[in-house]
């Protein structure tokens, strides 16, 4: 559980939660049934419609990962980068055989992309040809990854039109029954307008943020795969570990650079 993103969340609710609370002594005005379903219901239903079910699925399931820790986020990039000159020297002292006991069933599990290209440099592609196949994976991995994106981001824009739709619904049985009792009319416009308070609550606290942490992961995850991609390039050209640090270190933040003259002894 990412414990920034649960504590994010419940602060937002708690703002709107307080703000209801201080300002008036009914707050279950606020809750009403069918605007939560033609709301909820609308934007969900629209969802389906708009996407292919394997979308929107994922899309429903990014829901629920963006509250699990992100270790790509979390995570320094620093290993990543002494584990990439600790196969550099492997290579020098060994040639490309010396990776295969590299890349075990935990690399594989923990990291696919790294342990898929690793056998690449072992089966002996060139390095521009590794970098090409690598290219093409990442393109494909950023076009899946999109997808469902896109579809919590369109949830976001679809929430406060159901809305809006709510809103008229309530309006035109309110302004139906303005032959009756007046003292009916404010209540019946409360009504009306909580559906456009729901749809803006599940769009800008729930649909949009989210959908935008989910691409900033997505980003975080594929410069940290062209980082490895860089050095798994320099690994098949036979670069020396030092050229390799060197080329790495350009990739990331000072305090995450690996330097084999004062990193080496602890990380073996």
């Amino acid at each position: 559980m990412s414990l920034n993103m649960l504590i994010a969340f419940l602060a937002g609710l708690g703002v709107i939660v307080g703000s209801i609370v201080s300002a008036t002594d009914k707050p279950l005005a606020f809750i009403d049934i069918p605007s939560i379903i033609i709301v909820f219901g609308g934007t969900f239903v629209a969802l389906f419609i708009s996407f292919e079910f394997k979308t929107a699925k994922d899309a429903l399931k990014l829901l629920i990962s963006s509250f699990k820790k992100h270790e790509d986020s979390e995570k320094s990039l620093k290993d990543e980068v002494g584990r990439l000159i600790r196969w550099g020297y492997l290579v020098q002292k060994n040639g490309l055989q010396g990776l295969e006991n590299e890349v075990t069933d935990e690399l594989r599990k923990e990291n696919p992309f790294l342990a898929y290209g690793a056998d690449l440099v072992i089966t002996g592609y060139t390095g521009n040809e590794i970098k090409q196949i690598l290219l093409d994976m990442l393109d494909s991995e950023a076009e899946r990854a999109k997808r469902p994106v896109d579809a919590l981001k369109k949830m976001g824009g679809d929430a406060p039109a159901f809305g809006m739709l709510g809103t008229l619904i309530g309006l035109v049985i309110m302004l139906g029954n303005m032959g009756g009792d007046p003292s009916a009319i404010g209540p019946s416009m409360a009504v009306a307008l909580i559906t456009t308070f729901y749809g803006i609550i599940l769009a800008r606290i729930v649909m949009i943020p989210i959908g935008t942490k989910i691409a900033a992961r997505t980003d975080v995850t594929l410069f940290k795969y062209n980082l490895e991609l860089e050095g798994l390039v320099l690994l098949a050209e036979r670069k020396s570990p030092r050229y390799i640090q060197d080329k790495i270190n350009s990739f990331v933040a000072e305090n995450e650079q690996f330097l084999i003259d004062r990193d080496m002894d602890k990380s073996a």
